[in-house]
């Protein structure tokens, strides 16, 4: 009897890799899911945290942080899977950003490393509005971006995560490259009174410069970094390049995505957008 693959789950602890890591478990495999925070610690700037999580492993599911359109990440991801593959691995899939033409180096590196590959290139998740990011602003009901009104397919991160595992037991799926999206494309606008309707409150979208986002950046303390990145994702992502839907998630997982409205309304249920009471 052939013994089962064993996977490596890179930041265990974010929005698509504690999901990709629970439904591999559910399906019955071993699973080591590693976070900065995890014991033993993975972290992408501490190259020595690299080999006490790599022994054993067949198969890695990668996500870079805080984004693959950080200068230095294609070095850091061909470091990474050069290191894996001299312990064995045999298949890396790596999650991308849909249109980021910066992360493109990375997936090279990827691609060159002589591991099997496959690339998850994915729209901006349903996820941001309600687990960080966004929520901040929908609780206090006003979000202020300047997103315009360029449509985005937004996608629900367990639909990332699914083809994500489907493309780490099949190998089907080695050396393709899928654009993952919701089936519908939405403004921020819409998408805001989407979550309105469902939490059944007043929360409205307020479109905004790209310079009034990076002074309200600066007095949050963001660091510069971060806000060269977000900048980043506001400009030169947020253009149009992404807003068409694609079929990847059904060709994956031989059904649609999951909808916009009924992810708004299974969170709202949660109360995670409730307006919270002052002091």
């Amino acid at each position: 009897m052939s013994q089962k693959p064993r996977f490596l789950v890179l930041g265990a602890t974010a929005k698509t890799g504690r999901r990709v890591a629970e439904k591999l478990q559910k399906l019955g495999h071993s699973v080591v899911a590693v976070s900065r925070s995890t014991t033993p610690a993975f972290d992408w700037t501490k190259p020595d945290t690299w080999d006490a999580v790599l022994p054993n492993i067949d198969a890695v599911y990668v996500t870079f942080q805080p984004d693959l359109a950080v200068p230095g990440s294609d070095k850091i991801i061909a470091d990474f899977a050069k290191r894996a593959v001299s312990h064995g691995v045999k298949h890396l899939v790596m999650l991308s950003g849909r249109g980021e033409e910066a992360a493109e180096d990375a997936e090279d590196a990827l691609r060159t490393s002589g591991a099997d590959w496959t690339i998850l290139r994915a729209n901006w998740f349903f996820q941001n509005f309600s687990e960080d990011f966004f929520l901040p602003y929908l609780i206090q009901g006003t979000l202020a971006l300047p997103a315009g009104n360029t449509p985005e397919p937004f996608i629900d991160t367990d639909d990332i995560a699914d083809c994500a595992v489907e493309a780490l037991l099949n190998p089907a799926h080695i050396g393709k490259n899928y654009t993952l999206s919701g089936a519908e494309a939405l403004t921020f606008a819409e998408a805001t009174a989407i979550i309105a309707n469902a939490a059944k409150r007043d929360i409205v979208f307020h479109p905004i410069t790209l310079e009034q986002l990076d002074m309200g950046l600066v007095m949050d303390g963001v660091p510069d970094d971060g806000r060269d990145l977000i900048r980043y994702l506001f400009s030169e992502v947020l253009d149009g390049r992404n807003s068409a839907p694609t079929d990847d998630v059904q060709r994956i997982l031989g059904r649609a995505p999951k909808s916009f409205g009924t992810y708004a309304s299974n969170v709202a249920k949660t109360g995670v957008w409730d307006a919270q009471e002052s002091n």
